[in-house]
């Protein structure tokens, strides 16, 4: 398996763009859909009802022991590292150094179709979970709600990441927010001048889009810009009727051509603009900086509101190592983690204290620490009526 990381390296050009490489290491594993010990192999999560599974509702652990000496992480690719795509980036064997706790550590793409019995609650301690896939696991009970107070490093999470829906249930947390973004539309001043978010579904194109159901959640806040019928009652882009699902889903086909590209590696982005084949992309303001150190002229709209989602760490409701489970959370809140992920994914910390050295310029592109970071960001949560999304989006992009 083949990894792309966008801060991996700058290419000639000036553009960042792939570092791509195996992953040789007997320690770790790349989780499979459908098989026990792959335990987070699919495109799921998100908000919805309070947790409903075949066995009693999880409750916090009360406290915590030294540790057992290991425990199970189930990782997105890039939110794990431990040099072996770069020596340089590395933060799993500082962990195991400072708590005694050896990382059996497995990957997994949350793009991938879910099926029944993914993420089996036994399989792993610790998860890295999209919006989509951790709303799945608090409504199947997967997911342990979290003693916060056993967390040293929580109250340096800004208020607003610790409360979204997507990491709550009511006065339960279950989540740590890990890293965030937001989505912004992106566009080549020398080819275009669009006049709101609309114009990335009316514009000619060519046109980049983000590869992932909830960017009919994008679609809507157009919608509600130019004031269509449909976007009227829009209070939430990712709590739609069927009807404003359907009329969201539509402006994905409205363009005057149809030169809809469909993107999962950031990469393609930046090689979209940096060829000049693309005018507008749905992208983040890591992109934008990107292609301005490239002398493209690229720019942003200035609209909001905008999407975003919030990525965190989710510990099992059957978590065999929970002692460990809640050192990892410690660990990965640290500034120092913080720090190396954001420039490593070029991604928002969620600890503001990790905006120093490399992750400097990244935090600046995503106003982290201000009052504007998260000014007319809707974050995104799973919806209730999750499998109608994945159906509109897989009409648009077969």
């Amino acid at each position: 398996m083949r990894r792309t990381h966008v801060a991996a390296t700058v290419a000639a050009v000036g553009l960042l763009a792939a570092a791509c490489a195996g992953r040789p290491a007997p320690a770790t594993e790349v989780a499979t859909p459908g098989v026990s010990a792959a335990a987070a192999t699919t495109a799921s999560g998100g908000a919805g009802p309070s947790p409903s599974s075949g066995g009693p509702t999880p409750t916090p652990v009360a406290s915590l022991g030294p540790g057992e000496r290991t425990v199970s992480v189930v990782a997105i690719d890039g939110y794990a590292e431990w040099g072996g795509v770069d020596p340089k980036v590395k933060w799993v064997g500082t962990f195991e150094k400072e708590t005694g706790c050896k990382v059996s550590l497995r990957y997994y793409d949350p793009r991938q179709e879910e099926k029944p019995g993914d993420f089996p609650p036994s399989s792993f301690d610790v998860i890295s979970a999209t919006p989509e896939v951790g709303g799945r696991l608090m409504n199947e009970g997967k997911a342990a709600p979290l003693n916060t107070a056993l967390l040293h490093g929580y109250d340096k999470i800004p208020k607003r990441l610790r409360t979204l829906p997507s990491v709550t249930r009511g006065e339960r947390v279950y989540g740590v927010p890990y890293v965030w973004a937001t989505n912004e539309i992106l566009y080549d001043a020398g080819k275009v001048s669009p006049d709101g978010p609309q114009s990335l579904f009316t514009d000619k194109g060519p046109v980049m889009l983000r590869d992932r159901p909830l960017s009919l959640a994008d679609a809507a806040l157009a919608l509600e810009a130019e004031g269509a019928d449909a976007g009227a009652d829009i209070k939430d882009p990712f709590d739609l009727t069927d009807a404003q699902l359907d009329a969201a889903a539509e402006l994905f086909t409205s363009g005057k051509d149809g030169r809809r590209t469909f993107w999962r590696d950031p990469v393609e982005v930046v090689q979209g603009f940096a060829t000049g084949s693309v005018r507008l992309a749905q992208a983040t303001p890591y992109h934008l900086d990107v292609l301005r150190q490239g002398h493209k002229p690229v720019r942003a709209l200035t609209d909001r509101p905008v999407t975003g989602w919030a990525d965190a760490w989710m510990v099992s409701a059957q978590a065999a190592h929970p002692s460990c489970a809640y050192k990892w959370l410690d660990f990965t809140m640290s500034a120092d983690v913080q720090r190396k992920v954001s420039a490593w994914m070029g991604l928002a910390p969620a600890n503001p204290e990790g905006c120093t050295g490399a992750a400097r310029r990244i935090c600046a592109d995503y106003r982290v620490g201000t009052s504007r970071a998260f000014r007319g960001v809707y974050f995104a949560v799973r919806p209730e009526a999750y499998d109608k999304w994945v159906e509109r989006w897989s009409r648009i992009v077969s």
